[in-house]
């Protein structure tokens, strides 16, 4: 009987020793050490720049099994921002975010794979306007350390590119402005 017991609490053992290596962190949003910006070109002749300023999420990795890493992030389109207040409420109608019907935009990640120590590919499934479409997310492992505040944060720097057809935003915009182009500037705060 005793057998049993010790393999049981081996085992115990083993799966907390493992599960203490991997950290889990909220995204700092209130400290503005975050952002979710995206530009897109205006008529091939220059760029349109926006943000999201209200979002949130969370993150976890280890960085012996980085594999095992993942992230939600939800985004309020209402809070879209690209500097020009006619612009932005023409961005949350129907032609675009559509945020009545669609008050959310979220990114769910499926698996990580990393690609030597300090960069890799996230992939998951983006869901906006009512449309989920899988997408993948060239990720740079920043840096990771303590905070003067007493805690320890880690930083991500991901880009990823999409057509708005693929969502099912049907507003034409010309033949150069099709896809949007998202920069991610993460930085958790470990729990």
């Amino acid at each position: 009987m005793r057998k049993p017991i010790r393999l049981t609490l081996s085992a115990a053992l083993m799966v907390a020793a493992a599960a203490a290596h991997a950290a889990d962190y909220a995204i700092d949003t209130k400290g503005a050490h975050a952002f979710i910006q995206f530009h897109i070109k205006h008529l091939g002749y220059s760029w349109l720049v926006g943000r999201f300023n209200t979002f949130d999420g969370e993150f976890s990795y280890d960085e012996n099994n980085p594999q095992a890493a993942r992230i939600s992030v939800n985004i309020d389109p209402a809070s879209v921002d690209s500097n020009h207040a006619e612009r932005d409420k023409h961005l949350r109608s129907d032609d675009f975010f559509d945020v009545e019907r669609y008050p959310e935009i979220r990114f769910t990640s499926t698996r990580y794979q990393p690609d030597g120590a300090m960069q890799g590919m996230l992939y998951g499934n983006l869901t906006m306007h009512g449309v989920t479409t899988p997408v993948v997310i060239k990720v740079t492992n920043i840096g990771e350390g303590e905070d003067p505040w007493g805690g320890y944060r880690r930083g991500f720097y991901g880009t990823t590119s999409f057509k708005m057809k693929d969502f099912n935003i049907k507003k034409d915009l010309g033949p150069a402005s099709q896809t949007v182009e998202l920069m991610l500037g993460v930085e958790g705060i470990r729990q």
